[in-house]
């Protein structure tokens, strides 16, 4: 496994297990499926509502012996709807029940929509507590990362977005590199969006090297500096997902892949004024 550094001197993982649209039902499972093939990272939310079933895998391991608590990074993220100072703040207690855990790896707050302000405020106080070691955003575009990083006495570690070959966010991740903070990927496969299964250059690439084209796409992310949370139910395609340490993408390929890029999101436009409970209903999120 390869690690990134946050500002604050915390390794993360570069590649981690992503819950998103994993029911609560079948979460515990599958985050006991991708601990045991070698996942390290865990991706979760307050929106997905499968905290418990994380917290149950997590803690089931470290009581097997399988893992060190403290070789686990668990994310999860602050939802629209628990903004605010005294609702974070509760939020926060309660993803720590959940999870069953003493501590948070890295605490994003979800969307930049409601009183996101209040809801940092709670995050900062959390990380000064120890009680989460990095604290960051997600979906927060350019003009409001920048906005919170210059008025906040602790700035944004990770802007986690939607990132893929079809939408790279070059120009967003040297903006967000300027302020000491990271992008991560959700999305880096597009949700089979676009054809990427059967792209033609993907496919020469993978061919190249022995690879599928789903272990190029992460590779691509990586090697460029950004780490990736992809999502399966899978056990045998966790592994694959994971498999993408043992070899390096030349120049060449590289640049190739960099002409996929269409610089624009296929889930959620900057400019999208649809309310983002009806973008987390298309996936099925309550």
């Amino acid at each position: 496994m390869e690690y990134i550094t946050l500002s604050n001197g915390v390794a993360m993982p570069m590649l981690g297990y992503g819950c998103f649209l994993v029911s609560p039902e079948e979460c515990e499972r599958c985050v006991t499926d991708a601990i045991d093939v070698g996942y390290r990272a865990i991706d979760t939310a307050q929106a997905y509502y499968n905290e418990e079933g994380v917290g149950s895998a997590v803690s089931k391991a470290v009581a097997a012996g399988k893992v060190r608590r403290e070789d686990l990074f668990l994310t999860t993220k602050v939802w629209i709807m628990n903004a605010g100072y005294e609702n974070a703040t509760a939020s926060i207690e309660a993803s720590l029940r959940k999870l069953q855990t003493d501590y948070i790896d890295l605490l994003l707050i979800h969307q930049a929509f409601n009183d996101y302000y209040g809801t940092w405020r709670a995050m900062e106080e959390a990380y000064k507590e120890c009680r989460v070691r990095a604290i960051g955003v997600s979906n927060f575009y350019p003009e409001r990362f920048m906005d919170l990083a210059l008025f906040s006495k602790v700035r944004p570690m990770v802007n986690q977005l939607e990132t893929h070959v079809f939408q790279q966010h070059k120009g967003d991740w040297l903006f967000i590199e300027k302020y000491g903070a990271k992008v991560e990927a959700w999305a880096p496969f597009a949700r089979g969006e676009k054809g990427i299964f059967t792209n033609p250059i993907l496919m020469a690439i993978g061919q190249k090297y022995g690879k599928t084209i789903g272990q190029v796409a992460l590779r691509f992310l990586v090697q460029s500096g950004i780490p990736v949370i992809p999502k399966s139910t899978h056990k045998e395609r966790m592994a694959e997902n994971l498999d993408i340490f043992d070899f390096q993408l030349d120049t060449e390929d590289m640049m190739q892949i960099e002409t996929l890029d269409q610089g624009m999101n296929i889930f959620m436009d900057h400019e999208d004024a649809v309310q983002i409970e009806d973008f987390f209903a298309r996936f099925g999120v309550k």
